[in-house]
This record gives structure tokens, C-alpha cells and sequence, in this order.
């Protein structure tokens, strides 16, 4: 297949080409709510997926399938919004404000209580080692246990903003998000607040995160992708220019309305961009041209996440039940 590449300058839009193949498949799901996050155990064929309305999936095949599995909760009102594990021990939290714990691999959840004077409502939890987890609210509070739960420290009181999208990194770094996409805010360990940051460009943006190379990646309201010009890997919030100082914007994919929602590293240089529409497109030069996989564009759904556990297992997140399981090579699957 002949494909062409025409690039302008950094704020033009790129033609992008078709992915020839799909490496990916659909999972049916037996359920038609929007799932949210998932993770697995130390056995790598059982898994948990969370979602809306207090949906709670196990796998126990690798992802193959996924059965429905109930929770000793009060009602099916809860926004799961994030699920972490370490080996059998599982944390999950959602809004209203709910943490859940197992320590048997999820066969059973105990639900810890948290304060009502807890700042916001917890969006993202870490589990870091035996009886240790990180706690996030979207207001940008830090809490930590080392004790299972039952006694948590605030390493952050308060954020700057209430928080859309929240990424942590393997050292303990996070980048938020601000609820308009107007500004983010960095978070280094050791640190007692956010350091706010203004976006650098009239886009607004969607999302952010780290990549596997030590850069720095956003998702601007329009489908473009950007990234940071140096390595991070080393990152202080102290230093402005490791978050200030950003390379060329890339109009990845303008013809979706929807714009980019996640973007997921399945190697240093191979990486996977979501979006509404049932966008779903790959870049397999560390960012620099991107492809599109055309052989999901007819699923219903929009593809809010994009989850690389290793090389060969990933996840694509849609709403309404679906989801996608990697299960190819993109290399192969080239035009």
C-alpha cells in the first residue's frame, strides 16, 4: 500500500495513513457500562477491571474474557475510577468517596472508611508494597499507608485546581491536569505542594503523562500531540525548563472532533493514542509520524484509555462495555 506523509510546520495539520492490518481485537464484555481502569494480580491471568455504577470485572485467562463479580457495597452508585495491585494486595477507589482493599488476590474486598474531612474524592490509588498505597483526590490531596489502610499521611493537603487527568510515574512524580485544561501542576516527591504551570500554547489540553524515554507527553484539545524537548528522567519541579520547555505540536489526528483522550507507551519508541469516535492511532518512531488503525473506526465507542501492562498485554478502554485486547505486533501490521 502506498501511504504519504505531507508535514508542515509545528502547528499545520499532517496527513496520516492507514495501518495496514489491526493488531488488536474486541472483548465482550458482560456488561454495557463504561469501564474506567484495571490492573492485574501477581498471577498474570487473573485481572480486575472497574468501571461506572460500581462495576467490578474479573479475569482469569489474561484478559480473554471478563466475568461480573459483586461488591459488599451500599448501593451500585459508585464511579470506580481506579483499581492498583501488589501481588494478592488490591486497592480500589472511587466517588463518592469509597476505598476498597483485598489482600487474596480480590476474592474478597473489605471497604476502609475514610474521612469526611478528606479534601475532594479519591481518584487515583498506587499500591507500592506490602500494606503501602498512594492516595490521590481530585482536589490534589496525598495521602499515604504503610499499615494497610488504617492509618494514612498527608504528604500534599490541598492541589491547585480540581483535577481531570492524573498520571504518576514509577518514582513517584505526578502531573495533574486542571479541570478547565487551562494550566497543569507537577508533584515531586518530597515536595509539601503542586507547582502550577501554565499551558504553552492556545490549545487547551486533555491530558498528560510520562513516557517510557523520560520525556513528558500532552494531548491538546483537537487531536495534537506534544512532548517535552530534553529527558526527565532526573525532573525536579524546581527547574522550570524541564517543564516549560516543549518540542513542535503535532496534529496527529485533526479530522476527529473528539480530539485525543490517553496516550500509552507499548515500547520506548512505539506508542498508542486513543480518542473519541473509536480513534485509535500508533506511532512507531517515538511520536514523529503516527498511523491509523482504520479496522476499529466502526466500533461505537469512544476509546478513553490506552494501558500497556508489558510489551505483549494491553488494553483499550471504550465506553458502553468495550474494550480492546492488544494481541499483534503494529511492526507487522505496517503499510
Amino acid at each position: 500500500m502506498l501511504v504519504t506523509l505531507v508535514i508542515f510546520c509545528s502547528s499545520c495539520a499532517r496527513t496520516i495513513a492507514a495501518l495496514d492490518g489491526n493488531p488488536w481485537q474486541q472483548v465482550i464484555l458482560p456488561t454495557e457500562q463504561t469501564v474506567l481502569d484495571l490492573a492485574f494480580t501477581g498471577d498474570p491471568n487473573r485481572g480486575w477491571m472497574v468501571g461506572a455504577n460500581s462495576t467490578l470485572l474479573e479475569t482469569t485467562d489474561g484478559g480473554d474474557s471478563w466475568s461480573q463479580r459483586d461488591l459488599p457495597l451500599d448501593s451500585d452508585r459508585y464511579r470506580l475510577s481506579s483499581i492498583s495491585f501488589d501481588d494478592q494486595e488490591g486497592w480500589i477507589v472511587g466517588q463518592p468517596s469509597l476505598l476498597l482493599h483485598t489482600d487474596d488476590g480480590g476474592s474478597t474486598w473489605s471497604e476502609i472508611y475514610l474521612s469526611a474531612q478528606l479534601p475532594g474524592s479519591p481518584l487515583m490509588i498506587t499500591a507500592l508494597a506490602d500494606n503501602s498505597a498512594e492516595l490521590v483526590t481530585d482536589l490534589g490531596a496525598i495521602y499515604r499507608t504503610t499499615d494497610g489502610g488504617s492509618n494514612w499521611k498527608g504528604l500534599v493537603q490541598y492541589g491547585s485546581d480540581t483535577i481531570i487527568n492524573l498520571a504518576r510515574s514509577d518514582d513517584g512524580r505526578y502531573l495533574a491536569v486542571a479541570e478547565r485544561g487551562s494550566f497543569f501542576s507537577a508533584y515531586t516527591p518530597g515536595d509539601d505542594t503542586w507547582v502550577p504551570h501554565n499551558r504553552n500554547s492556545s490549545r487547551r489540553l486533555q491530558n498528560m503523562g510520562f513516557g517510557s524515554d523520560g520525556r513528558f507527553w500532552i494531548l491538546g484539545r483537537g487531536g495534537g500531540v506534544q512532548f517535552s524537548e530534553a529527558s526527565n528522567s532526573e525532573a525536579s519541579n524546581s527547574e522550570a525548563s524541564d517543564y516549560d520547555n516543549w518540542a513542535e505540536y503535532i496534529s496527529a489526528e485533526k479530522r476527529n472532533n473528539w480530539g485525543l483522550l490517553d496516550l500509552g507507551y507499548r515500547t520506548p519508541n512505539e506508542l498508542w493514542a486513543t480518542g473519541g469516535g473509536g480513534t485509535l492511532i500508533v506511532s512507531l518512531d517515538d511520536g514523529d509520524t503516527w498511523l491509523k488503525d482504520e479496522a476499529v473506526d466502526n466500533i461505537p465507542s469512544n476509546f478513553y484509555r490506552v494501558l500497556f501492562l508489558n510489551p505483549t498485554k494491553g488494553f483499550v478502554l471504550g465506553q458502553r462495555g468495550i474494550i480492546l485486547k492488544y494481541i499483534g505486533t503494529a511492526e507487522d501490521s505496517v503499510a
